[in-house]
């Protein structure tokens, strides 16, 4: 794996930050929510996260990760859409629930692949992005994000 960058640490550290952020969110408001300030700050961290992202060109070019970082673009901006303009009539507020954990879900995939090439230092966990551990935290968080957005639908009925 190459070293990290002066871009690559700050975009890493955003994106722990917001991961961190976006727990302690969900996990107090039960949504990730734009007039909530830790839903501020969660989004903002989120936004810097993925423009950075897509300035990390180390790995052999346009990978997955700048797909994921345009999708995370994509998710707060339809996120936002949704919560101020309602543009989805009575469906915004699930709009916004599933755009807003999909960016959660976006940053899960790339910090795992990262971390396990990466950690520890002298004997990296996996070595291929194939691998069977990888794959395993992929369909975990695919399910985790499944039961969240459930959870939070659910939240949102009441």
């Amino acid at each position: 794996m190459p070293t990290i960058t002066l871009l690559g640490w700050l975009h890493t550290i955003l994106g722990v930050f917001a991961i961190l952020t976006g727990v302690y969110t969900l996990a107090k408001n039960k949504v990730i929510e734009t007039e909530k300030k830790s839903g501020k700050i969660y989004l903002l961290s989120t936004l810097i996260t993925a423009l950075t992202a897509l300035g990390i060109y180390h790995q052999g070019g346009f990978n997955m990760a700048h797909i994921l970082a345009i999708l995370t673009l994509l998710a707060v901006l339809v996120g936002i859409i949704a919560d101020k303009y309602k543009l989805f009539g009575g469906l915004s507020s699930y709009v916004q629930a599933v755009c807003f954990s999909s960016t959660l879900l976006f940053h899960m995939i790339p910090a795992i692949t990262d971390g396990l090439m990466r950690l520890p230092v002298e004997a990296p966990i996996v070595s291929d992005i194939q691998d069977p551990l990888l794959l395993k935290f992929y369909l975990f968080f695919l399910a985790t994000y499944f039961l969240g957005v459930i959870m939070q639908i659910s939240y949102l009925r009441k």
